[in-house]
């Protein structure tokens, strides 16, 4: 983005970002369709970000220690406080996960040196039709919400990376200059894989289900990695790092970092932040869960917004069941005075009608199965 021009606010006389100290100068350029505005230092109601969020009083925190232990009564126990958060919050912190924090730190670091990169590097490889490579920067509008009418696109640029496991499908693109970074990135996958299949028995006994009932239904799960960067910007109306939704996933995992700005809407509809926890991941329910629950699983909306001087990263890990599995209501989510709510679509069909729904790159290509 271009600086050097004066804040798109011409009432602010002093500007409240720490790197803006002359004032509003150097704050980013405005465009045509898209004004930007700093916060004024006094605010006088111009900063139009709205629904700005409070502290965390609401996400719990779960320590899976005791369940990967083996400790007797350790999954019924945990299951059961998992059941409470998924039916009230839909969001949770979780610790002793036993992911090694250097693979963590690498794992950012990779995604950093990957956006460093100049553009024309990472344009050559942009996002394919198997949903891998570059998302450019500005280049996703979160349509497909269900929360409020999205028009502008999300200030994010991105990296998918997908399983390996499949010879017959398309493999992952990779850089050539930046190193290290294919082999730290699938240590990454693979690790943030293994970890979630240690949880599906949770899933399964908090929804009173045998406890291997999602094993066979997730052993080639339709599952991604995304290296994501937030620049510092000042957000004009309606504009985030990324919008206002729900995940898509059955399961969304997201290390912790030191620059905060993820935000989730509380059931009485306020926004509330989720602080930085060193050691912890942030877990959240998807809509494939909410589907499949038949809602008892909250897919709780969140958006991310970085108010930080410098840039923030996210390497959040959507999964999936694999791609053939139906979302017919699971049995202990329904009865007679209970129906089922949603279509029996497959996981794939699914996530075909999200992906063309919110990513520039589909919308030209014919639509996929709606969801409803």
């Amino acid at each position: 983005m271009q600086s050097g021009r004066r804040c798109g606010n011409p009432a602010v006389l002093e500007c409240a970002l720490p790197r803006h100290a002359a004032g509003a100068i150097d704050a980013p350029a405005d465009t045509a369709d898209a004004p930007r505005h700093c916060p004024p230092a006094a605010s006088s109601g111009e900063w139009p970000m709205t629904g700005t969020a409070g502290p965390n009083t609401v996400i719990p925190v779960l320590d899976l220690g005791p369940v990967f232990a083996g400790e007797p009564g350790a999954l019924e126990a945990t299951a059961a406080e998992l059941r409470r958060v998924c039916e009230t919050v839909g969001f949770l912190y979780i610790r002793n996960h036993g992911v090694p924090q250097a693979l963590i730190d690498a794992t950012f670091d990779a995604a950093a040196r990957f956006h460093a990169q100049p553009l024309e590097a990472k344009m050559a490889l942009k996002l394919d039709d198997a949903m891998q490579g570059y998302l450019p920067y500005r280049s996703s509008t979160t349509r497909a919400n269900g929360l409020v009418a999205v028009r502008k696109p999300n200030e994010n640029e991105a990296f998918f990376v997908n399983p390996e496991r499949d010879p017959a499908k398309p493999a992952n693109r990779w850089p050539d200059s930046v190193p290290g970074f294919r082999e730290t990135t699938l240590r990454y996958y693979a690790e943030m894989e293994a970890l979630a299949r240690r949880m599906l028995p949770l899933y399964a006994r908090a929804l009173d289900l045998p406890a291997d009932f999602f094993d066979a239904r997730c052993d080639a799960p339709l599952a991604s990695l995304r290296l994501t960067h937030y620049p510092p910007v000042e957000y004009g109306a309606d504009e985030y790092g990324i919008a206002p939704h729900t995940d898509s996933s059955f399961i969304t995992l997201l290390a912790q970092n030191p620059v905060p700005g993820l935000q989730i809407r509380t059931q009485a509809g306020e926004w509330i932040d989720a602080p930085v926890i060193p050691g912890t991941y942030v877990v959240n329910t998807g809509d494939v869960l909410n589907r499949w629950s038949n809602g008892r699983f909250l897919s709780t909306p969140h958006r991310a917004v970085n108010m930080q001087p410098r840039a923030r990263y996210a390497i959040p890990f959507f999964y999936h069941p694999n791609p053939e599995t139906s979302l017919e209501c699971l049995p202990t989510c329904t009865d007679a005075a209970n129906p089922p709510r949603f279509p029996a679509q497959t996981v794939g069909e699914y996530m075909a009608w999200f992906r063309n729904s919110n990513y520039d790159h589909f919308r030209a290509k014919p639509a996929a199965t709606a969801a409803v």
